[in-house]
């Protein structure tokens, strides 16, 4: 690979169209789902009654807490918390 100076670099970064629209707002937005889904992990993990309530309607929980429950948030918490 050849080795760029910082001032190619960037050089070449401008030449670059700008990412999608959709890209960016992913982007903005995960860092927060990413929280999000930390902490009802931990509320789960700590709370029991929390957890069977999860198990039970976890898109209605993730709905009551200000998230849409898409496939993928879905099977990230019930990867995390091996629910069935």
């Amino acid at each position: 690979m050849t080795p760029y100076d910082e001032e190619r670099l960037a050089e070449l970064l401008r030449s670059l169209p700008p990412a999608p629209q959709g890209w960016v707002e992913a982007a903005q937005e995960l860092p927060v789902l990413r929280a999000g889904i930390d902490d009802l992990v931990a509320k789960a993990m700590d709370d029991e009654e929390f957890r069977k309530a999860l198990a039970a309607d976890l898109e209605g929980m993730l709905t009551q807490a200000g998230y849409e429950p898409t496939e993928e948030l879905i099977r990230a918490i019930r990867e995390r918390l091996s629910l069935s």
